[in-house]
């Protein structure tokens, strides 16, 4: 008989988070660490495991994300039980068939009647659906974003939101002029602080930095393009770059900007293929 904890990946068992629930029991009962945690704890190493899952997706590395993945799971299976201990029961059988539920209710041009079906053409018709089934319930539709996000996301999906009712520019261009305009707000005030010593002012300064950043994030969206995915991307190329610019840097030497930026433009020849 196959051992159901090594499952070949085809079988119900094999899927199960039942052995890591019980591997948690055990750590919980007889880990001095394990026996110490709080969901608290716990909350920063879910962040950490996501991000470096995401990190592993950006990398589009099988093995890596097959990793983060347990790990991801593991943490959350962890809170389940935590949860349990700390607050009432999280059973996992009921999580798991809540958010079964929960995404077919939201799919009801998949699993509903044949009119439901008719009316999904497009992933923006089904995205509008979606937007419009919330909009009859209490709360504001903002609601949905975590105030937890990381900001650049943040604000990427409070836009996505925002529009889903129809609050939204009606263009690229009009996202794109919104952009300039912030960046000129930020240009006078950053010309009022130039000596850098108002408090008021650097708070101004910091505000509309904030409104360009929230512009930008909008004007991504209507680039159709993930601004968090296009920023990881960039700092992975600086960093391939920078690097690479260091391997001809001298220990302890001493350099002007002008030779700092002659090695980075020679770094930028020797990217790596596909290094935009």
């Amino acid at each position: 008989m196959q051992d159901r904890n090594k499952g070949d990946g085809a079988g119900t068992d094999s899927c199960s988070l039942a052995p890591i629930a019980d591997l948690i029991d055990r750590l919980r009962v007889d880990c001095p660490w394990d026996r110490e945690l709080s969901l608290a704890d716990l909350r920063a190493y879910l962040i950490e495991e996501a991000h470096e899952l995401a990190a592993a997706i950006d990398e589009r590395d099988p093995a890596a994300i097959n990793e983060e993945l347990g790990d991801l799971l593991f943490e959350a299976v962890y809170v389940a039980r935590l949860a349990g201990a700390e607050l009432e029961d999280v059973p996992l059988g009921g999580a798991i068939r809540a958010v079964i539920d929960k995404m077919v209710a939201r799919h009801p041009h998949v699993f509903g009647d044949e009119k439901d079906q008719a009316k999904a053409g497009s992933a923006a018709e089904v995205a509008a659906m979606w937007e419009q089934r919330k909009r009859t319930r209490d709360g504001s539709v903002l609601d949905g974003v975590p105030a937890s996000l990381p900001a650049l996301v943040g604000a990427y999906r409070l836009g996505q939101k925002a529009a889903g009712i129809g609050f939204d520019w009606d263009s690229t261009e009009a996202v794109r002029a919104k952009v300039a305009e912030e960046l000129g707000e930020l240009d006078q005030e950053t010309a009022n602080d130039q000596a850098g010593q108002s408090a008021e002012a650097k708070a101004r300064v910091e505000e509309e930095l904030g409104d360009v950043l929230f512009a930008v994030a909008n004007l991504a969206r209507h680039l159709d393009v993930d601004p968090e995915r296009a920023l990881a991307a960039a700092n992975r190329k600086f960093r391939r770059r920078f690097a690479a610019m260091e391997t001809e840097l001298a220990p302890g030497g001493d350099y002007g900007i002008e030779e700092l930026e002659r090695l980075w433009e020679r770094s930028k020849g020797r990217a790596s293929p596909g290094d935009p």
